[in-house]
């Protein structure tokens, strides 16, 4: 039937029936950015959300369900953010050369940002930002004795994020679509993306890797380290998890490295990351870095379970 002949009460109950499958879009110009801004869902009809604050450049700082906390936001590291290493063509000293999504080292728990806020759009349950970085040393400090190697306090280097709350039917899935863009005139050979980050509570304090294969937990010692398996950081308890999976893990390469897991008790901090690494003698091209990953909450049983369905989901579309 052509849609204009149909009755209009009858357009009024599809409407209601099929309701639109896009949502409102607000964009926000980065110069009136003043407010934090959430975007929220349901997961097991409990109210999930996620905001995003100028004081970081748009950058994740909470995450909470069910009156949990899952992220420590404290300086502008600590957070649910992604940064990136390089080693600008010299031996490779971590954060010496450190684009990092929410700010600098500098920056500490203040309320402003060396990072730029460049774009950000959101929806009930969705959002977008991209940033212009800033590096995490400044060019007169050093971190473990080795001086930092970038001119400038802000980088080049481009982040394009992209959440969305909810995955297929997996409403405890929290999707984290990330590009790198970095810039040209720059030389390195070995670039490592920290595609995504979560600095954790100190009451998740046991570790765990889902070794999906096996369809098992395995526990983790406190490291630091990287291994294989899918990372999960949960309470004593188990009654409230936060682990992370990506279909494109592990790095070529990396195949026994990928997801790390931390524990700093001086700090009162936990963390989790799911890392990709790039290697190239003759020199690694300004390009486009795009990076998934899944982030899930829940329990740890239903963590376990998400992770691994995921896992089966992406090996069945793979093939």
């Amino acid at each position: 039937m052509d849609p204009r002949r149909m009755p209009k009460s009858l357009l009024a109950l599809l409407a209601v029936l099929f309701p639109p499958v896009l949502q409102a879009q607000t964009t926000i110009l980065p110069q009136e950015f003043n407010t934090p801004v959430t975007i929220r869902s349901l997961v097991k009809g409990e109210p999930l959300t996620l905001t995003v604050t100028p004081r970081l450049a748009g950058a994740i700082h909470s995450v909470r369900w069910k009156n949990q906390e899952f992220i420590n936001s404290f300086d502008h590291g600590r957070q649910l953010q992604s940064a990136s290493n390089f080693d600008f063509g010299t031996v490779f000293h971590g954060e010496t050369f450190n684009p990092t999504e929410a700010g600098s080292r500098s920056d500490g728990a203040g309320s402003t940002s060396t990072s730029r806020l460049l774009h950000l759009t959101y929806s009930d349950s969705q959002l977008q930002t991209t940033n212009q970085m800033a590096f995490w040393l400044t060019p007169k400090q050093s971190s473990s004795g080795h001086p930092a190697k970038n001119k400038t306090n802000l980088s080049n280097h481009l982040l394009t994020k992209r959440v969305t709350l909810g995955f297929q039917h997996w409403e405890n899935v929290i999707r984290h679509q990330v590009t790198f863009s970095t810039p040209i005139g720059e030389f390195h050979r070995y670039a490592q993306f920290e595609a995504l980050t979560g600095y954790m509570p100190a009451e998740f304090n046991t570790f765990w890797g889902l070794d999906v294969s096996r369809k098992r937990l395995v526990p983790l010692t406190d490291g630091p380290g990287e291994q294989a398996f899918p990372v999960i950081l949960a309470k004593n308890d188990r009654s409230m998890a936060m682990g992370v999976y990506s279909p494109q893990q592990p790095s070529k390469g990396y195949e026994n490295a990928g997801y790390g897991r931390f524990r700093f008790p001086a700090a009162k901090v936990t963390k989790w990351n799911s890392v990709f690494r790039i290697r190239n003698a003759a020199g690694i091209p300004a390009a486009d870095f795009s990076f998934d990953n899944y982030v899930v909450i829940g329990n740890l049983k239903n963590v376990q379970e998400t992770i691994q369905e995921l896992a089966d989901y992406f090996t069945t579309q793979k093939r």
